[in-house]
């Protein structure tokens, strides 16, 4: 079947579709220090590559194109659905927005955005008070901003996998892991005892599981 529009060459939606979600990350994220802006320069630049083989032209498809033509004969790679590279690859014969991956890549994508939000939150009332951000998500994890870009960058890696936000990927991880180290002896300078003391019951990436329902069901 063919598709009635163009599947690639629609720039105007790369920058569209690319805009909607830097700018939708922006006001969660609202970056204000030099690493602010870092952290979250390095998640836009992965969304623009994302979009740009979305929707712009599809470098990962082509330059794959000879083996994912021999070994799946049946595809038109050239299709819009196609560029759902796993759905495609583990055989999903229909509509690839309802597809495991597909559906799995929005719970990761809006679980990310609701704790960019809710650790904003968070971060931006500490700051204008002065103190230690150690409430909400910052009583499970350290860093919830930085897992909330990566949570939010793998669930677009499940929806559309390209050969280029494949290799970003891991060096944006370890920016964000060298990002929070970096952090962490900021704080630990400006609060001290404090600090050391938030750090040792808080995991740094991963809540843990008796901290996470500790929290849910709320102090003792």
């Amino acid at each position: 079947m063919t598709d009635p529009i163009p599947a690639y060459g629609l720039w105007s939606l790369v920058v569209v579709n690319s805009g909607i979600f830097i700018i939708f990350a922006f006001s969660f994220a609202k970056p204000r220090s030099k690493r602010d802006w870092r952290s979250f320069g390095a998640f836009s630049a992965f969304i623009v590559a994302l979009f740009a083989e979305m929707y712009g032209f599809p470098l990962t498809i082509y330059l794959l194109s000879g083996w994912l033509t021999s070994r799946y004969p049946g595809v038109d790679w050239m299709s819009h659905d196609a560029g759902h590279l796993l759905e495609a690859l583990f055989g999903w014969k229909t509509n690839p927005h309802f597809g495991p991956f597909h559906l799995a890549s929005a719970v990761f994508i809006a679980g990310g955005f609701w704790l960019l939000a809710a650790a904003w939150r968070v971060l931006y009332a500490a700051q204008r008070a002065g103190r230690l951000a150690a409430a909400g998500p910052y009583q499970t994890i350290r860093h919830p901003q930085y897992v909330a870009f990566v949570l939010i960058m793998f669930g677009f890696l499940l929806q559309w996998p390209t050969l280029v936000t494949l290799a970003m990927f891991p060096v944006l991880v370890a920016m964000y892991v060298l990002l929070a180290l970096r952090e962490e002896k900021d704080s630990e300078r400006a609060f001290g005892a404090a600090w050391q003391e938030y750090a040792a019951r808080t995991p740094r990436f991963a809540p843990s599981m008796k901290r996470l329902v500790s929290t849910v069901d709320g102090p003792a």
